[in-house]
């Protein structure tokens, strides 16, 4: 999408300047990305959890397994045995850890919210977004992507991809944490989950394509120059 943020940019400092420009020139390189892939707020947050040091393939493949199962359903999950679990979500790897993990978020959506995921984001994202933190296995990463993919609450997500863009063009310290990079964005754009959403899939795109961590193709980076 082509942001209506970068209407009234003359409004903001130059950070914000840059931001946007960097936003431009990435949608103009790479074009709307449509993330996150997923049929339901459940099977995001899902996929969420899912994809913690692994590929996306290998957690649409597990999804994929737990649709096939008739298991994608947090009821279902809360009940079911670990060992099931483990056996559909194989492809996704650390089966053993994302199925604890699995397990902690439908407890607490379960006990907490009646499985009810519009009840849950209902909250808000204030007071959601420690609740999912507190939750054994979910990181401020999968916590955000839960709170914007599947809940539409604006919050940025930051992951690997984007510390290394953002390092690389002196837009962050080699010290900043992750609440630090997120704080980048949160401080300095308008709350818009559209926005935040495409924003974070472009800067994905960047680290695959040009920004890599081995050998990045500097020379042909869209913000080369930026």
């Amino acid at each position: 999408m082509k942001s209506d943020v970068s209407s009234s940019r003359n409004h903001y400092g130059p950070v914000v300047d840059r931001l946007l420009s960097i936003y431009e020139r990435l949608f103009a390189e790479f074009g709307a990305q449509h993330w996150w892939p997923g049929e339901t707020p459940f099977e995001v947050s899902v996929g969420a959890i899912l994809t913690q040091n692994t590929s996306w393939d290998n957690v649409s493949k597990a999804i994929s397994n737990m649709k096939a199962k008739g298991i994608l359903d947090p009821i279902v999950l809360y009940t079911l045995p670990y060992e099931m679990i483990a056996d559909a979500i194989r492809p996704a790897g650390y089966f053993n850890i994302k199925t604890k993990r699995l397990k902690a978020f439908v407890s607490f959506l379960v006990e907490r919210f009646n499985a009810d995921l519009d009840d849950m984001f209902s909250i808000g994202l204030d007071k959601l977004r420690p609740l999912l933190l507190d939750i054994k296995g979910i990181g401020p990463e999968t916590a955000d992507s839960i709170l914007l993919y599947a809940g539409g609450l604006p919050t940025f997500v930051v992951d690997a991809y984007t510390c290394r863009a953002l390092l690389r063009h002196g837009l962050v310290d080699e010290d900043a944490v992750y609440d630090d990079i997120r704080a980048l964005f949160m401080d300095h754009l308008p709350a818009d989950v559209s926005f935040f959403n495409e924003y974070h899939a472009l800067w994905v795109a960047l680290g695959k394509q040009y920004c890599k961590k081995n050998a990045p193709r500097c020379e042909a980076c869209p913000l080369k120059d930026i």
